[in-house]
C-alpha cells in the first residue's frame, strides 16, 4: 500500500475569494479542480477564529476526560433523533466497529410533530442532549455550530459559482434549516493485532464535511482505488471533502472520494473535530445543468450497490444512520427496519 505526503491533497486559501477579480477567479478554479480531481482539500485563512477552535478542542478533550457513567447519561440510545455519547465499537462502518468514541449533535430544533403519515426521516430533527458536568459545552459548540454553517455556505456558494450557475443555485437545498452536524471522535491508540479501524472506509453523506484534526495522523483518503495517501495535519487547516449530495447535484462532476481513519498506536489518542453541513431535510435533490464543456466531464454519480444514493434527503440521510447505529435503530425506528 504506497503512502504520499501531504502534498498530494491541495491547500486552498478562502481569504483569495475576497481579494482582486484575479485571486477570486483564481479560488474559484482551485476550488473546482481540487473537488473534481480529489474531492478533498485543506482549507486555510478560512476566518474561523483559531481561539474558538483551540476552546472547541479543549474542551472537547475535557468532555472525553469525564467519567464513563457521565459520558453514559447522554448516551445516543436515550436519543430518537441519533444525538448523543457513544462509545468505542458501538458505531459501525461496513459492519465492522469503528474504534472511536464520540459525542454527536446537530442543530438544536423542536422536534416535528408525528402523526401516522409522517415520514420516519422526520424523527431525525430534535434537540441535542447535553451534560450537566460541563455547562460551558453546549454554548461553545452551538457558537462553533454557527460559525461553520455561515462559512461552509459561503464555500458551498462558491462552488455554485466555480461551476457558473447562479451563487444561489443550492440555497433551496438548505433554506432555513441546514442539517448542521458535529461530531466530536476521540480515537484511543490501539495495540498491534488488535483492529486498527478508527473508522472504516466511506464517503460522507451530505453537502460538504470539514475536520479539524490535532496533532496525531490517521485520517486517509483513496485518491485512486486501492491508492491511498495520508491527510497529514496541517495547524489551523481544516481538510475539507465532497459529500455524496453535491456527487449527486452535480451528475458526477464533483466527487464524493472514498476515506478512512487508522487508529492511532498504543498510548496515543487522536482528537477530531467534525463539522458536515447537509440540506434539509425535506429536500430532494435535483440534478443541476453545468455548461456543456463541464458537463461533458461529468461522470454520472457513482453509487455503491450496498448503499445506493437517495435523492430525498432525509432518507438517505436516515439510511445512514440506521445502518451505523443499530441499537438506536432498533429502539426508535423498529417500524420501518427491514428485518
Amino acid at each position: 500500500m504506497s503512502h504520499s505526503t501531504a502534498s498530494s491533497i491541495p491547500v486552498i486559501d478562502l481569504s483569495k475569494l475576497d481579494g482582486t477579480p484575479e485571486q477570486r477567479a483564481e479560488f474559484l478554479q482551485e476550488l473546482r479542480v481540487a473537488a473534481r480531481d480529489i474531492g478533498f482539500f485543506y482549507l486555510i485563512n478560512h476566518g474561523v477564529y483559531l481561539t474558538l477552535l483551540t476552546e472547541v478542542q479543549n474542551t472537547s478533550r475535557q468532555f472525553f476526560a469525564l467519567p464513563e457513567s457521565e459520558k453514559d447519561k447522554v448516551a445516543m440510545i436515550h436519543s430518537k433523533h441519533f444525538r448523543g455519547y457513544n462509545r468505542a465499537a458501538s458505531e459501525r462502518t461496513r459492519g465492522q466497529p469503528d474504534w472511536r468514541e464520540q459525542f454527536d449533535l446537530g442543530a438544536e430544533r423542536l422536534p416535528i410533530p408525528q402523526n401516522e403519515n409522517s415520514p420516519a426521516w422526520s424523527r431525525l430533527q430534535g434537540p441535542n442532549q447535553w451534560p450537566d458536568s460541563l455547562p460551558e459545552l453546549k454554548p461553545l459548540l452551538l457558537e462553533w455550530q454557527k460559525t461553520m454553517t455561515g462559512m461552509s455556505l459561503k464555500i458551498l456558494r462558491a462552488f455554485a459559482e466555480s461551476l457558473s450557475l447562479p451563487i444561489d443555485a443550492f440555497d433551496p437545498l438548505y433554506g432555513d434549516k441546514p442539517n448542521e452536524h458535529i461530531k466530536l471522535i476521540r480515537y484511543p491508540g490501539r495495540s498491534e493485532g488488535e483492529s486498527n479501524q478508527g473508522v472504516g472506509a466511506h464517503k460522507d453523506s451530505g453537502f460538504l464535511s470539514f475536520l479539524l484534526q490535532d496533532k496525531q495522523k490517521g485520517l486517509q483518503v483513496e485518491v485512486d482505488e486501492g491508492h491511498w495517501v495520508d491527510a497529514l495535519p496541517i495547524e489551523g487547516a481544516f481538510v475539507v471533502n465532497i459529500g455524496e449530495l453535491l456527487e449527486l447535484a452535480t451528475n458526477g462532476y464533483l466527487r464524493a472520494t472514498v476515506h478512512r481513519v487508522i487508529a492511532p498506536p498504543a498510548g496515543q489518542e487522536r482528537l477530531s473535530l467534525a463539522f458536515f453541513l447537509g440540506a434539509k431535510l425535506d429536500a430532494v435533490v435535483p440534478v443541476f445543468q453545468l455548461p456543456a464543456e463541464l458537463a461533458a466531464q461529468a461522470n454520472g454519480p457513482e453509487s455503491d450497490p450496498q448503499n445506493p444514493l437517495l435523492r430525498d434527503v432525509g432518507w438517505n440521510y436516515l439510511k445512514g444512520r440506521l445502518r451505523s447505529h443499530p441499537d438506536v435503530a432498533e429502539r426508535y425506528y423498529a417500524d420501518i427496519l427491514v428485518s
